[in-house]
C-alpha cells in the first residue's frame, strides 16, 4: 500500500480492525451510515423474543441495540476482533448487558468460542468483506442451531453499479466483494440450505440469507 494510502487509512480508521480515536470516530460514522441498510436486512428475520442471537463484527453496537428491542426472554452476543469495537458496543448496550440480556466478547468469525448449535439467529453487517471466507462460514454453520437463520448484510456487492469512491475503497482496503451468484455458492458450499439472495431496488444493497 502506498504511503499516502496508509496515511488515509490511519486518519479515517481501519475498517477491518478499528483502533484509537480514528477507530472510534469511524465506528460512530458506521453506526449512522449503516443504519438504513442494516434495518432493511434485519427485516428478513422473524423474532419471537426468546432467540439466542449472535452478531459477528458488532462494531459500534447499533445492530445489537436494534435486535435487543425484539428479544425479551432470549440472549444476544456481540463479537468483534477490535478492542475499540468491544468497548463501544458495550457502551452502546450498557442497559442490556447489565440486565444479563447481552454480552460482548472479543472473537473472530474464524474461531467462534461457542458449542455447536448454539444460536438461533446469526447476523453480520458490513464485516463479511474481511472474513477468511470458507473457514468463517463453516464456523458460523457449526454454531447455528437447527432451523436457525444466518444473514449477511452489505451495502455493496460484486456486479452492482458502484461509484468510483466505492471501487476505490474496495481496492484500498482489499475488500472481498462477491456477486449475488457467488454469495449463493459460498453459503451453499458451507452447508447452508434454502439460500436466498435479497437485493433492494435502486440501491447496491444485498442481504444473503442461509438456514441450517
Amino acid at each position: 500500500m502506498a504511503e499516502t494510502e496508509e496515511r488515509k487509512v490511519t486518519e479515517l480508521g481501519d475498517p477491518s480492525a478499528p483502533k484509537g480515536e480514528a477507530g472510534r470516530e469511524m465506528l460512530r460514522r458506521m453506526n449512522r451510515s449503516h443504519y438504513d441498510v442494516s434495518g432493511w436486512g434485519l427485516g428478513f428475520l422473524t423474532f419471537s423474543g426468546n432467540e439466542k442471537v449472535l452478531d459477528i463484527g458488532c462494531g459500534g453496537g447499533e445492530t445489537l441495540s436494534r435486535m435487543a428491542e425484539k428479544i425479551t426472554s432470549g440472549h444476544l452476543v456481540g463479537a468483534d476482533v477490535s478492542d475499540i469495537s468491544v468497548e463501544m458496543s458495550t457502551e452502546r448496550n450498557r442497559d442490556s448487558i447489565r440486565s444479563g440480556k447481552m454480552e460482548i466478547i472479543k472473537a473472530s468469525a474464524e474461531e467462534l468460542p461457542f458449542p455447536d448449535n448454539t444460536f438461533d439467529i446469526i447476523t453480520t453487517v458490513e464485516s463479511f468483506y474481511f472474513w477468511n471466507t470458507e473457514k468463517s462460514l463453516k464456523e458460523v454453520h457449526r454454531v447455528l442451531s437447527g432451523n436457525g437463520t444466518f444473514i449477511i448484510i452489505a451495502d455493496i456487492y460484486g456486479g452492482a453499479d458502484l461509484t468510483d469512491e466505492q471501487l476505490d475503497n474496495i481496492r484500498k482496503y482489499d475488500l472481498f466483494n462477491p456477486s449475488p451468484e457467488e454469495f449463493k455458492a459460498l453459503l451453499t458450499n458451507a452447508g447452508f440450505t434454502d439460500v436466498k439472495i435479497h437485493l433492494k431496488d435502486d440501491t447496491t444493497w444485498i442481504c444473503a440469507e442461509g438456514h441450517k
